[in-house]
């Protein structure tokens, strides 16, 4: 007589695809930035810095609030200006931007004219595009120097290992080049702005001294984008040169010439005082 053997059931396999597939939609729900936060969720988000993305997830749902002119946004504006003095550069470049977004906040003001004189150049730009919202001109010379090349400098004296080429696009972060210090450890150089390499002033094989420049960054076409949006309302007479430079430029796309001849045309037109 022969025997079957008995199959095993396919329910175990089942439910373990199950879990699978409900972790998986779990983890992505709950990283999902368009998930409506409670209020209770956002305090909680806002405070929990160990995790950059809760921050984020809490500072956008409170822009979206600002934005749609619900007035709970403002219970969490103590907050915001604490976390405009963290030390995670990714919230304060956020929070900068955040605040354009109400341009009655006396306290937010206060904090852009601070953020305006921070270390980091995205972070400067973000104040200075906010600042035009509130019809200040303190921004004006960082919104100019967008439209200018970046220096980026040495961390430390050595000879550059290797660095990238002339024309190559970077995001901020990118790896720019390495530097072999005297004392054998190797020293990074990560852009601080998006952008393209200008020019590349210490190629591989150079000597550098701390502070001289390794290479220059132009910057990417949104950034100069918004600048040259932003200059329309804030720019001056002396500011034209620079941007009839884009207008005529064969190296920027047809976006960049338009709004650099709309800007020039608003300089040029507004009443003198």
């Amino acid at each position: 007589m022969q025997v079957r053997k008995r199959v095993p059931g396919s329910g175990p396999i089942l439910f373990l695809a199950i879990l699978f597939v409900a972790a998986t939609f779990l983890a992505w729900y709950f990283s999902w930035f368009g998930r409506e936060l409670s209020d209770a969720d956002i305090s909680k988000y806002l405070a929990d810095e160990k995790k950059p993305r809760h921050v984020q997830h809490a500072l956008l749902q409170i822009q979206q609030r600002i934005e749609r002119g619900d007035t709970t946004a403002k219970n969490w504006y103590p907050q915001l200006i604490v976390l405009s003095g963290n030390p995670e550069t990714e919230f304060r470049l956020t929070i900068a931007w955040l605040m354009g977004f109400d341009n009655r906040s006396q306290e937010f003001h206060d904090a852009l004219l601070k953020l305006l004189r921070d270390a980091e150049p995205i972070v400067r730009r973000n104040a200075a595009l906010a600042l035009v919202r509130f019809e200040d001109h303190s921004g004006r010379e960082e919104l100019i120097a967008v439209l200018r090349p970046f220096s980026v400098k040495s961390p430390a004296d050595g000879v550059v290992a290797s660095t990238l080429q002339e024309g190559a696009t970077v995001a901020r972060r990118s790896l720019l080049a390495r530097l072999q210090q005297s004392d054998g450890k190797a020293a990074e150089i990560r852009s601080p702005l998006p952008g393209r390499i200008n020019k590349v002033n210490k190629p591989n094989g150079s000597q550098v001294a701390r502070d001289e420049e390794v290479l220059s960054l132009n910057s990417d076409e949104d950034s100069v984008w918004e600048s040259l949006r932003a200059l329309s309302l804030v720019g001056t007479a002396e500011d034209l040169p620079l941007i009839q430079t884009y207008a005529t430029s064969g190296e920027v796309s047809q976006r960049i010439k338009d709004q650099a001849n709309l800007t020039a045309k608003a300089i040029e037109n507004r009443p003198k005082t």
